[in-house]
C-alpha cells in the first residue's frame, strides 16, 4: 500500500468538489463578485498612495507651522516716526520750484576736505579740510575759494558763468581753462571736477519745461540722532526727474529723495546720458535762514572719478548784492595756461 497523501497538501484550483460542477479556466475573463476588476485594483492603489503623500506632507508641514523647527534671530528694533507729513506729486514740484526760486544769491563760508581711492584701489586718501567761499548768482554764476590751512593764502579759486570756467592753482602756479563739459576724462580726477558739480549739488532744482516727473514711495530706516539705537522707521518719497519720452524710451535725469517727516530732501542722485550715475549729493543738518531752509552740510560723491567732496556751510548769506566783477578771475602773467576739453 503506498503512502498516503492528504488532499489539503495537493495544490489545486479553487472550485466545487461537487460532482457536475465545472472548472474554470485560469484564463477565463468571468469574476466572482468579491473579486474587483485590475482597472480598480489601480485606481485603489493610486488613491491609497495619494493619502499616504498628503499625510506625510502634513507631517511635514506641521513642525513649520506650530514653531518646532523655526529659528529666531533678533533684529534691532525700530519705531515709526512721530510725525509723518504725507505729500502728493504736483505739492512736491511746487515746493522745489518755490525752494529754489527763493535762493538768488548765495555767500556761504564753508569748510571742503576731499577723499580719493576707494575699494578698487584698496585704500582712500583724505586731504586737509579747507576753509574757503562759495558765491553763486542766479542764473548760473559760481565761484569757489579755498585757503592754504593755517597760512590762509589761496589754494584755489575757480569762477564760472554757466558754460566756461577758469580755475587758478597759485601753489602750483598752474591755472586751467575749459568748457563747464568734460568731453575728455583727465587721469588726475579731481580735474574732472568742474563748476557744474557744486551748482547742480547744492541748488536742487524741480523740474524743467522740457522735463517730466513722477514719484514713488518706499520706507528708509534711520537713527533718530540722539541715539544710535533709537531706529526709526519712515516714508520717504523719491521723485523722478525725467527726459521727455523718445519713442517708448523715457531717460532718468535725476532722482531726489525727500523724507517725510519735513518734506527736505536727503539725497539727490544724477544720471548722465547713458543712465549711469555721476554724482550722488547727501543732505543733512538743515537750518533755516529766514523761512529758507538749506543743508549745513553736503557730502557729494562722484563714483566713477572715485572721490568725494565734503562741504560744511559755516557761515550763509542769502540773497545779498553781488558786483559782476566777482565773478571774474584774471590768469596773473607768467602762468601757463591749460586748456581741458
Amino acid at each position: 500500500m503506498g503512502p498516503y497523501i492528504s488532499p489539503c497538501l495537493v495544490r489545486q484550483p479553487c472550485h466545487s468538489n461537487f460532482p457536475g460542477t465545472p472548472t474554470p479556466s485560469l484564463t477565463s475573463n468571468t469574476y466572482s463578485k468579491k473579486t474587483k476588476p485590475p482597472g480598480r485594483i489601480y485606481l485603489t492603489f493610486v488613491r491609497m498612495k495619494m493619502r499616504q503623500a498628503l499625510a506625510l506632507a502634513v507631517i511635514g508641514i506641521a513642525p513649520a507651522l506650530t514653531g518646532c523647527l523655526t529659528r529666531t534671530r533678533y533684529v534691532p528694533k525700530t519705531r515709526v516716526a512721530d510725525i509723518i507729513i504725507s505729500t502728493s506729486l504736483d505739492a512736491m514740484a511746487k515746493q522745489l520750484d518755490s525752494r529754489y526760486e527763493a535762493v538768488q544769491t548765495f555767500n556761504a563760508g564753508v569748510e571742503i576736505s576731499a577723499t580719493t581711492g576707494g575699494g578698487l584701489e584698496g585704500k582712500e586718501v583724505q586731504t586737509l579740510s579747507f576753509a574757503g567761499y562759495i558765491l553763486m548768482r542766479k542764473p548760473e554764476f559760481l565761484r569757489v575759494l579755498l585757503l592754504v590751512p593755517v597760512v590762509r593764502t589761496q589754494a584755489l579759486d575757480m569762477v564760472s558763468d554757466g558754460h566756461n570756467f577758469k580755475l587758478l592753482i597759485p601753489p602750483r602756479k598752474r591755472a586751467i581753462v575749459g568748457s563747464n563739459t568734460v568731453t575728455t576724462q583727465s587721469k588726475n580726477r579731481l580735474e574732472n571736477l568742474r563748476p557744474d558739480v557744486f551748482f547742480d549739488s547744492m541748488f536742487i532744482q524741480g523740474p524743467e519745461q522740457d522735463q517730466i516727473m513722477s514719484m514713488t514711495t518706499d520706507i528708509r530706516v534711520i537713527e533718530s540722532g540722539k541715539n544710535k539705537k533709537d531706529l526709526i522707521e519712515e516714508p520717504a518719497y523719491a521723485l523722478q526727474i525725467l527726459a521727455m519720452p523718445e519713442g517708448q524710451i523715457v531717460r532718468t535725469l535725476r532722482v531726489i529723495h525727500i523724507n517725510s517727516t519735513d518734506l527736505l530732501p536727503y539725497q539727490q542722485d544724477i544720471y548722465d546720458t547713458n543712465g549711469q550715475v555721476v554724482t550722488k549729493a547727501y543732505y543733512s543738518s538743515y537750518q533755516f535762514y529766514g523761512n529758507i531752509p538749506f543743508p549745513s552740510k553736503i557730502i557729494i560723491e562722484r563714483p566713477r572719478d572715485h572721490y568725494s567732496l565734503t562741504v560744511t556751510v559755516t557761515k550763509l548769506t542769502l540773497n545779498g548784492h553781488f558786483d559782476d566783477d566777482q565773478f571774474e578771475l584774471k590768469i596773473p602773467e607768467g602762468i601757463n595756461v591749460e586748456t581741458m576739453k
